[in-house]
């Protein structure tokens, strides 16, 4: 077992303990991404744009880009993004591609971090997951699942798989513990709307853009927190309190083994299990960088396209303005200074998470910081969690998805935006 505490300790050092060098104080992970930053900085843009060309040819390598007719769109979309990295790199093409707020903005501030820090993340992930920790979480969670998300205790861990994993990885889990009858289908509809949130590695590149990665702790903690409260509200109402009760298939419905023993000696035992069957380090490290490479290859193609359609209509168009005014009066009940940009960010969310923190640099700090935990917190979003959650068993409409999305952002604002005026 010293597997279980050593391992995951390098991880828990790694992911959430603050240190401070050069003057700067932020995590160990944010450390290592920004010296390789620097080190490999003539080559990264390269680096990138290889990277999404292989991710553009991905679905049509693997034959999945025709699966469906949303696999169609989001292969065309990786396709644009091709060519938008290309004009950005070699700079050339039209003015509204190259202004520094728009194609620059997307390259430099999103994906070349991204490229460098979801493999980097996946790396060090393999010391907080492969080891017994999250189960030994999964197993201490479990009473407060039922009771309040309305989920079996399993679902604790896709939750935590997704916090510190990804929310691919989340949805993989629910997808797998759906379809062999773990849940019925409104439970698998709450677990993957409510708990397939971005990772912590996604979180650092946010707090990092918005300039709040000082706050690091206060930000992870708090986002984990809201982000479970609100799912324990939307589970309560329509649509997903309407969702059906029958499993994949029809198939008997798998009630979960509870062991004749007490809760923290069960979670012990679990790790135990789970240290047992574990991979060695080096697997565990190569499982999770292939895994690690797939998602920035997934992703990457998207922000060029998904991303950079978003800021054109919020930079040249007045949709993302007149869509906005939606959340004024939720925004307008408190004293904040920057509505405009506090409602524009918000209803850019659905489109990338990480387009709100593009607008809201220049916000003020409780401005940046509510931004921070609503682009998390709302997790639907169309660049990569609506086409992964589509393409699951869990069949659930994009039009039920958007009603989700803007429940979570409504609920998200009315608690986070009273903390952060009181905090900062």
């Amino acid at each position: 077992m010293w597997k279980f505490f050593v391992y995951s300790l390098i991880g828990i050092i790694f992911f959430f303990v603050p240190v401070t060098i050069s003057g700067q104080s932020t995590i160990m992970i944010d450390h290592i991404v920004q010296w390789i930053s620097k080190l490999l900085n003539p080559i990264l843009p390269y680096y990138v744009l290889i990277l999404i060309l292989i991710g553009a040819a991905h679905p049509f390598i693997n034959k999945k880009w025709n699966k469906s007719k949303t696999d169609i769109v989001f292969s065309l979309f990786k396709i644009i993004g091709v060519f938008i990295a290309f004009m950005v790199v070699f700079d050339f093409g039209p003015g509204f591609v190259l202004t520094e707020s728009i194609g620059p903005f997307l390259y430099e501030k999103l994906a070349i971090p991204l490229s460098v820090l979801i493999p980097i993340g996946a790396i060090f992930l393999s010391f907080l997951i492969g080891f017994g920790l999250l189960e030994f979480i999964g197993v201490i969670c479990r009473p407060i699942m039922r009771p309040i998300f309305k989920t079996p205790g399993k679902s604790a861990v896709d939750a935590v798989a997704s916090f510190v994993g990804s929310y691919s990885i989340g949805l993989l889990i629910t997808n797998k513990v759906y379809k062999d009858g773990g849940y019925t289908h409104k439970e698998a509809v709450v677990v993957a709307t409510g708990f397939s949130t971005v990772s912590a590695t996604f979180m650092i590149i946010v707090a990092n853009t918005l300039g709040i990665i000082e706050y690091w702790n206060l930000y992870f903690w708090f986002t984990l927190a809201v982000t479970f409260i609100v799912t324990a509200i939307t589970v309560q109402i329509p649509p997903i309190r309407t969702e059906k009760t029958t499993t994949y298939q029809g198939q008997p419905y798998k009630e979960e083994i509870r062991r004749d023993m007490p809760l923290l000696k069960e979670s012990w035992l679990e790790a135990k299990i789970a240290v047992k069957n574990s991979k060695t380090l080096i697997e565990n490290v190569i499982e999770n960088l292939r895994d690690g490479v797939v998602m920035t290859i997934a992703i990457l193609p998207s922000i060029m396209s998904i991303g950079f359609l978003g800021l054109i209509i919020a930079e040249y168009t007045p949709i993302i303005e007149y869509i906005a005014y939606i959340f004024y009066p939720i925004i307008s009940i408190f004293p904040v200074s920057d509505v405009a940009v506090l409602a524009q960010a918000s209803t850019i969310s659905i489109v990338e998470m990480l387009l709100p923190a593009a607008i809201a640099q220049s916000a003020d700090l409780a401005t940046r910081f509510t931004v921070a935990v609503m682009s998390v917190s709302a997790i639907i979003f169309f660049s990569s969690v609506v086409p992964v959650i589509l393409s699951t068993e869990v069949k659930i409409s994009v039009g039920k998805l958007v009603i989700i999305w803007f429940e979570r952002v409504i609920l998200t604002l009315l608690i986070t935006i009273p903390f952060a005026l009181w905090i900062f």
